[in-house]
């Protein structure tokens, strides 16, 4: 470090045209992201093609899991569009997941709370979860049970009403032997 404070690295001067100027006392930001993502996106896109601009894709390793064993699945949500967007949430909890419509695996009633929130992506943004279930079911606060064998869906979308019909989730099956 002495080195560099021994130099003349860090000089200034304005006359010499190999050494930085001094700054004009200009803060204010030359990026073109003055305005926050929500504001431009609530002020110039009707809130359907918002989500239309947004996909959801679900997947997994594989497709057969033995019984006991954890099931990883990987929730991908992209903006199409080459300009931010945010996607206006029911609550704050940004995005969901179920398996055969149960809420996290969940058989336990649980009202989020009801404040609006909003998704936010930047343009051409990619957001990816990784989420696991472990085979079970949540039939009682501490109480769970095995799913045991069969075909299960997972669903996975963001938390807007009426997700289906907006296109902003996916599913898919897994069995389990």
């Amino acid at each position: 470090m002495r080195r560099i404070y021994q130099s003349d690295a860090l000089d200034r001067d304005d006359d010499d045209p190999f050494q930085p100027g001094e700054r004009e006392g200009e803060e204010k930001p030359r990026a073109a992201r003055t305005l926050p993502v929500r504001t431009l996106s609530d002020a110039l896109l009707p809130t359907r093609l918002r989500h239309r601009a947004i996909s959801v894709d679900v997947s997994s390793p594989q497709d057969v899991y033995e019984a006991g064993e954890t099931v990883p699945f990987t929730v991908r949500m992209k903006n199409a569009m080459p300009f931010p967007v945010s996607v206006p949430t029911a609550s704050p909890l940004l995005w969901t997941w179920a398996v055969d419509g149960h809420r996290e695996a969940s058989h336990v009633p649980e009202t989020p709370a009801r404040e609006p929130s909003a998704l936010a992506f930047d343009r051409g943004e990619w957001k990816t979860f990784r989420r696991r279930w472990d085979g079970m079911f949540q039939v009682a606060e501490a109480e769970w049970t095995d799913a045991g064998p069969g075909e299960y869906t997972i669903r996975a979308g963001i938390n807007v009403g009426s997700a289906p019909a907006k296109g902003v989730h996916d599913e898919m099956t897994v069995e389990i032997r």
